[in-house]
């Protein structure tokens, strides 16, 4: 069986502000590299957008993923807990309201993760999400920051020519 290993990273400018998410590929002949931004957002968004995106593409690209095992990294224990930890099945049991009775955040792409995470179960895809510590020294987590930090720079100069101003 192949193996798939998909490093995922999300970050953020002025924590909520200009964010980018990133999500690299290895294992495959080629490194694919999926990358976007928003011009306000939280790093929390970001870190979530990059992992739903990857599944995303899985669930897109299916035949490229046959008979392969799939291992997502996120250095973020917020989308690695919750995951892991079955908080988004207490959520949805709850009605989207956390332990403590607040409102879940990032509904929306929760809620995206989990349609693209049942459409790869039936699609015959295993997958499983694996915490990785940031700046560790991992390369490809080191790799996948890079390609969301470049992100928010992005979104800083799509902010910049919007309103017309320097950076």
């Amino acid at each position: 069986m192949n193996k798939v290993k998909v490093y995922t990273d999300g970050a953020c400018s002025n924590n909520p502000g200009p964010g980018g998410w990133g999500a690299v590929f290895t294992g495959q002949e080629e490194l694919k590299v999926l990358s976007g931004f928003r011009p306000k957002t939280t790093n929390n968004k970001m870190e979530l957008k990059a992992v739903v995106e990857a599944m995303k593409y899985i669930v897109n690209n299916k035949s490229d993923f046959e008979d392969v095992d799939v291992e997502i990294y996120s250095d973020s224990a917020y989308v690695v807990n919750a995951i892991n930890n079955k908080w988004i099945d207490t959520w949805k049991v709850n009605k989207w309201r956390t332990s403590k009775g607040s409102i879940v955040k990032n509904k929306s792409l929760w809620e995206s993760f989990i349609r693209y995470s049942e459409q790869i179960k039936e699609l015959g895809i295993k997958y499983i999400i694996i915490k990785v510590k940031g700046h560790s020294g991992d390369t490809y987590n080191e790799y996948v920051d890079g390609v969301a930090k470049n992100e928010v720079n992005n979104a800083r100069l799509y902010i910049a020519t919007k309103i017309g101003g320097d950076m």
